[in-house]
């Protein structure tokens, strides 16, 4: 998390309620509001971490016991069946992780439509992205090197190489995530901004030349 003291208890009384048996570490990026404050009571570690995605989630995974690691964002709310389709996807023991389709937290038609085609796009291609809580075996996530230490696109990269590592379960649950990037720059400029990036770094672009483009719909 950075900065998530609007929602983060939220995210973590979802999580406690849809994991209770669940280790729920938070790694903080160095928020300056009352984010650590609010996650404290609700976690069973708070650590702080180098700022950056990839960074934050890698050093949460080096302080997980658990034989499966997932990686929700803080500002998205799990299912109450949580952990149970997480269990029951990795009763296949072929099966190396998965996602879970995604819900956007507004009732307007455009948004629903979204969060739908994000979802089928996601079960066509067999990856997803960081707001689709991608969980993994443990074994798996250190024989892939975990994620890469980019500025972006660490979920595409991730997911992609964990498609290559065995099947994906792609889960019907639905986790809900917050719309804000796409109300506060608009629905049509954000989904162009954020094809374009896919694109361009599916052609080679780096993650350090998207970034520019990419700061103001994180």
């Amino acid at each position: 998390m950075l900065n998530e003291e609007r929602t983060i208890a939220r995210t973590l009384s979802a999580l406690r309620a849809g994991a209770p048996h669940a280790e729920i570490i938070v790694v903080d990026g160095g928020s300056s509001d009352a984010s650590v404050e609010q996650a404290a009571p609700l976690a069973d570690q708070v650590i702080t971490g180098p700022r950056g995605r990839a960074l934050q989630m890698n050093a949460g995974a080096r302080e997980s016991h658990g034989d499966a690691l997932v990686f929700v964002h803080a500002d998205t709310t799990v299912p109450a069946t949580f952990a149970d389709d997480i269990a029951s996807a990795l009763a296949n023991p072929a099966i190396v992780g998965g996602r879970f389709d995604v819900q956007l937290d507004s009732d307007r038609l455009p948004l629903r439509i979204i969060g739908a085609m994000i979802s089928l796009r996601s079960r066509i291609s067999r990856t997803g992205t960081g707001d689709q809580a991608i969980f993994v075996r443990r074994a798996v996530f250190d024989c892939i090197g975990g994620f890469p230490n980019l500025e972006l696109c660490e979920d595409l990269d991730f997911t992609r190489r964990l498609k290559r590592a065995g099947p994906v379960a792609c889960l019907r649950s639905r986790v809900i995530t917050s719309s804000r990037r796409w109300t506060r720059e608009g629905i049509a400029r954000t989904v162009m901004r954020m094809w374009l990036i896919r694109a361009m770094y599916l052609l080679g672009v780096s993650p350090a030349r998207l970034k520019r483009h990419y700061a103001d719909t994180r």
